[in-house]
């Protein structure tokens, strides 16, 4: 049956004494989004030239770019063995998180980041914690990884155990959480941003009228008269609509929520979209790059 979370749809199933509960949207999303990754990568396979001497196509020079960023900057401080052979996994889990993070400022109702719901988050933590323990036994031997854990002294085994899992579970709440403050930010100081807007308009109103005319000026004496006429007729048309406002107040609120509404937008999804996804993505990796060199060194 389906039942709601909060503002999620979620649907839940029993499997046998276990009972289940799955998100809708965030599966949705997170599939969809390994689908466009899986795509794009056939993609750009095809665009490999056969013959090494061909000059490669434009995607496949911006993929070289990327891998090279990742290898000498991620994972530049490893063993040349392990730099080479993490190179794939890290690379994919760093494009992978940030599809996942960047997926909330898409214009479709009712998306949202898939990064945003604590299983996905802790799911991506557990699957670096075990790829530690992969990697370790691989390159020193079951036997040695598991004596690491007895390392200062046997007694520390359930410390270093607790420290374990403690970094684990911290590295999922991390990207969980800057995603999701990101997310509450974004919707918190949008309607502040109105609201201030719309309580103070007459100030903002002499405020853009004043910068509309020293716009015009500057184009006036720029010899740009294009420019010139477009800033004045913006100012002209702010002083109207705050005089209008006295007897249509619909006149002056309805522009300044569109146009703030979609100036706003782009700086707060700028910042809380872009720029935190990409940081958080690139935190994430490098902590799972980290951990993985950790075990097997």
């Amino acid at each position: 049956m389906f039942a709601t979370v909060g503002k999620d749809l979620v649907f839940r199933f029993r499997v046998g004494p276990i009972l289940l509960a799955l998100n809708p949207v965030t599966l949705g999303t997170a599939g969809g989004l390994l689908l466009i990754i899986v795509g794009l990568a056939l993609w750009i396979r095809r665009g490999i030239p056969k013959d090494p001497e061909d000059t490669p196509p434009r995607r496949v020079v911006l993929l070289l770019t990327f891998l090279e960023f990742v290898e000498n900057q991620v994972l530049g401080g490893m063993a040349k063995g392990l730099r080479r052979s993490l190179l794939p996994l890290i690379a994919t889990l760093f494009i992978y998180v940030l599809s996942c993070n960047l997926s909330s400022i898409l214009p479709i109702p009712g998306m949202a980041a898939p990064t945003q719901d604590l299983n996905v988050t802790l799911g991506l933590a557990l699957l670096v914690y075990l790829l530690t323990h992969i990697y370790g036994i691989r390159t020193k031997g079951g036997l040695r990884h598991v004596k690491s854990y007895l390392e200062p002294i046997p007694v520390m085994l359930p410390m270093n155990l607790i420290g374990d899992m403690g970094r684990t579970i911290s590295h999922g709440f991390r990207l969980f959480g800057n995603i999701l403050g990101g997310a509450i930010m974004l919707a918190v100081t949008f309607p502040i941003l109105v609201d201030l807007s719309l309580r103070f308009r007459w100030i903002l109103g002499i405020l853009l009228i004043l910068l509309g005319l020293g716009m015009a000026a500057v184009f006036r004496r720029w010899g740009n008269r294009r420019a010139f006429h477009m800033a004045a007729g913006v100012a002209t048309g702010v002083a109207i609509l705050l005089v209008a406002h006295v007897w249509l107040p619909l006149l002056w609120a309805t522009p300044l929520v569109l146009v703030l509404g979609t100036v706003a937008g782009f700086v707060l999804n700028g910042f809380f979209g872009v720029f935190a996804g990409v940081i958080q993505a690139l935190v994430f990796t490098l902590l799972a790059a980290s951990y993985i060199q950790v075990a097997a060194e």
